[in-house]
């Protein structure tokens, strides 16, 4: 809803307006509806605002309560709005006129430093307690808007983006070579697990879940939010469990269509899009309004190259979830002319940094592009569904009943998904037998493991001590997670924070650009909790994986895409294709790089040579799953950053 900025001096040394100027002036970049700034003896305040929810309209933001002397800038959109006045006895006359950030005020006097544990939404704000002398602020607990701060012995300055920051003179622009090393030895697309670090010697980062309190100069750090397994709760029957995640699902999906503009989705062809938008056509149709869907298509002259089992163009189920729910208006976008490498340079101005989801950067921008033209203040997703609302897969399943020695269920479920599937069930023991005993898989060639390319130059991981660190986070030296058990990511994805990062940093960012809001109920920390609590027999159950949500959805979602566990959508698989006229562009500057010796004082020199040598082979369709081609693409991102510094 925002981008936010301040700066604060805790020896009482006077704020140079200049350094106001610049700060403010930086973020020129993004569109307001409104721009102010507060400013006291020591401190100032300022924000972009950009008009989301009615409240925000003509929004007063920084805003200073003479009364309580706090003062407040903020970028949030708060979710649990009714809960909390509740919480707080505000007066039912005088509700619809409190805005979030008087919200969150409001509840900072009651709960003190622990008002973060009473939000729910998506949030980043800084308090200032005159009283106190205290500098507080929060995140929210998955990080979905970004902070970015410098500190330096009595001072401190904060902003949403990081090139703000990097205007004031005290400020010098150097490479966090630290940050780095995470990056380019990590395989999967996460970018550093240190949820605090940037690219940035000199910036740091909020990490998500977590307050900041500064007195005197002094800077305290506390993670507010955890999640542990807790208890399951267990109800009677099937349908028990799918009212209660009806109800706890709708909830979620409603606080995040508060907009006076319109409401889209990105729409897919598979289930957590789709739970997203037939939840929220429904209630949207009960205010005569409508549903803009957003969905990404192969280019026209793309010729499928993948196996039967997965589909790069999802028009059919998309298009049958669209007549099923109905209240739709529905966009199929190819983007044309749009590709992975032309982006690169506008992608890293929007993002700050290196990044790694290039084979979708095009079309996920793109997107947002289209629905800041057609008016949309929220845009919905459904990013976190994989590990939330439709959590639960099958073999892994089964590996527990094997491994409990239930016999008769893991028959009878393997004989229901096999028909389900296709396949002989006998067929599936040796490899659910491999997951229930790790032990087995000793006996089996290694060589036959898939890895990713280890980007990063092996004298630089030992200078940076990189592989020592990621072991601490629980990740391998071949940069993924080191357990192959899905109950055991899963269980890392929620108490490390660093799998939050990047996603998010994109959310805030193209949410800035595009002046709206992308926000995901299967994100949403009640929707969270409720799925953890579930026992897992909810999510597998006669032979269905992702039961629950497929259970839960019918009526709202067409049989052929609620039960569908034979096709996989697989969106970006065009992307070396409609690389096509640019290749040789794309081989020039690759060549250039492999003479650079400052690249290579980071980056594997080897592996870019030979991945380079087949490169040159010419653009084939198959190469936009080469591990190869794909360490080429990062590695040449990362080259274009680095020239930020020289």
């Amino acid at each position: 809803m925002s981008a936010i900025t301040g700066l604060i001096h805790f020896n009482n040394e006077p704020i140079e307006h200049l350094h106001c100027f610049k700060l403010m002036k930086a973020l020129d970049c993004f569109t307001a509806d409104t721009i102010q700034t507060w400013q006291g003896e020591n401190v100032f305040f300022g924000c972009h605002s950009q008009w989301i929810t009615s409240e925000s309209i003509g929004e007063c933001i920084p805003y200073y309560d003479y009364d309580r002397q706090l003062a407040i800038t903020a970028d949030a959109i708060i979710d649990n709005r009714n809960e909390l006045f509740e919480r707080l006895q505000v007066k039912q006359s005088v509700r619809k006129a409190i805005t979030d950030s008087e919200l969150i005020l409001l509840a900072y006097q009651k709960w003190g430093e622990d008002v973060p544990k009473y939000l729910i939404g998506d949030f980043a704000f800084m308090i200032w307690d005159e009283k106190k002398q205290l500098l507080f602020g929060a995140r929210d607990f998955s990080g979905g808007r970004t902070l970015y701060y410098h500190h330096c012995g009595q001072r401190l300055a904060f902003c949403t983006t990081i090139d703000p920051l990097l205007t004031l003179p005290y400020i010098q622009k150097e490479l966090n070579e630290e940050w780095l090393a995470e990056f380019l030895a990590i395989s999967s697309v996460v970018d550093s697990v240190d949820a605090s670090h940037t690219p940035y010697k000199n910036i740091a980062q909020l990490p998500p879940s977590h307050t900041i309190s500064i007195v005197g100069g002094n800077i305290t750090l506390k993670r507010y939010c955890t999640f542990d397994s807790g208890e399951q709760f267990n109800l009677r029957t099937n349908t028990d469990y799918v009212e209660a995640f009806q109800d706890v699902f709708s909830v979620a999906v409603k606080s995040r269509l508060r907009t006076f503009r319109k409401v889209g989705s990105q729409l897919s062809g598979g289930l957590d899009s789709g739970a997203v938008v037939s939840f929220a056509a429904k209630q949207l149709s009960s205010e005569n309004k409508q549903l803009y869907t957003y969905s990404y298509i192969p280019a026209s002259d793309f010729i499928d190259y993948t196996p039967k089992y997965l589909m790069p163009d999802e028009r059919p189920l998309i298009q049958s979830t669209v007549k099923h729910v109905g209240g739709i208006k529905d966009y199929y976008l190819d983007f044309q002319g749009k590709n992975s490498f032309s982006e690169i340079d506008d992608f890293l101005e929007i993002m700050e940094m290196p990044y790694k989801f290039f084979e979708n950067s095009f079309w996920i921008k793109g997107i947002f592009e289209k629905a800041n033209e057609d008016g949309l203040g929220v845009l919905l997703s459904g990013g976190r569904g994989n590990l939330s609302i439709s959590w639960g897969q099958a073999i892994d399943y089964y590996a527990i009943l094997l491994k409990r020695m239930k016999w008769i269920k893991l028959l009878k479920e393997l004989n229901q998904y096999s028909q389900n599937v296709g396949g002989a069930r006998l067929r599936r023991i040796p490899g659910i037998a491999k997951l229930a005993f790790p032990s087995i898989n000793q006996f089996f060639s290694p060589s036959n493991q898939y890895s990713f390319p280890i980007l990063i130059n092996q004298e630089f991981a030992k200078r940076t001590n990189i592989y020592n660190k990621l072991q601490e986070y629980g990740i391998g030296k071949t940069g993924w997670l080191a357990t192959s058990n899905i109950y055991e990511q899963r269980k890392n994805h929620f108490e490390e924070l660093f799998h939050w990062n990047a996603t998010n940093t994109l959310s805030t960012k193209l949410s800035l650009r595009y002046s709206l809001w992308n926000r995901d109920p299967t994100n949403d920390l009640r929707v969270i909790r409720f799925c953890l609590s579930v026992p897992e027999e909810q999510y597998v159950q006669n032979g269905l994986d992702r039961s629950l949500i497929r259970r839960s959805t019918e009526n709202y979602l067409p049989d052929n895409v609620r039960l569908n566990q034979r096709i996989r959508g697989v969106q970006g698989a065009d992307w070396v294709h409609r690389m096509t006229p640019y290749w040789n562009q794309f081989i020039d500057q690759l060549q250039q790089l492999s003479k650079d010796e400052r690249i290579f004082e980071f980056i594997n020199q080897q592996l870019v040579v030979e991945a380079l040598s087949k490169a040159k082979e010419g653009p084939k369709a198959e190469f936009a799953t080469d591990s190869q081609i794909r360490l080429l693409m990062r590695a040449l991102i990362v080259k274009r950053f680095i020239k930020k510094f020289n």
